[in-house]
């Protein structure tokens, strides 16, 4: 749960509108601020923008791919140590290194991660 004292930021760059709303939702219930880019140019952009407490990124997007949004916000000073969690369909294992090598905190199989899991997870990941 979100703490009471301090709104935490969430990005979610997701190119599957259902599967963007169904996290969206939970987080906001959860008292998180919630928001959201469709492709990878405008996830930089909008992770640029608002300096986000924690991005949640799929790998496979239009216009430029989580691998190559993930190495941007590495390479720009204020989003360089942005805790960074991929979601993605696909968990194959070259996938998962070179995520984690680019700088991502953990890969998560979006089969395997529940929205509520997701929710629960972000202060963890915060502290990290």
């Amino acid at each position: 749960m979100a703490d009471e004292d301090a709104v935490i930021d969430v990005l979610l760059i997701e190119d599957d509108r259902d599967t963007l709303e169904m996290y969206r939702t939970k987080l906001e219930l959860d008292g998180y601020r919630v928001h959201v880019a469709l492709d990878g140019v405008e996830g930089v952009d909008r992770a640029k923008e608002l300096l986000p407490d924690i991005v949640f990124l799929d790998v496979r997007l239009p216009r430029k791919d989580g691998f190559e949004v993930l190495q941007e916000l590495r390479r720009h000073g204020p989003t360089a140590e942005t805790p960074v969690i991929i979601l993605s369909n696909f968990g194959e294992k070259d996938l998962v290194d070179r995520g984690l090598k680019l700088g991502a905190l953990e890969f998560l199989i979006k089969a395997q991660t529940s929205p509520g899991a997701l929710s629960e997870g972000i202060n963890e990941w915060l502290k990290e």
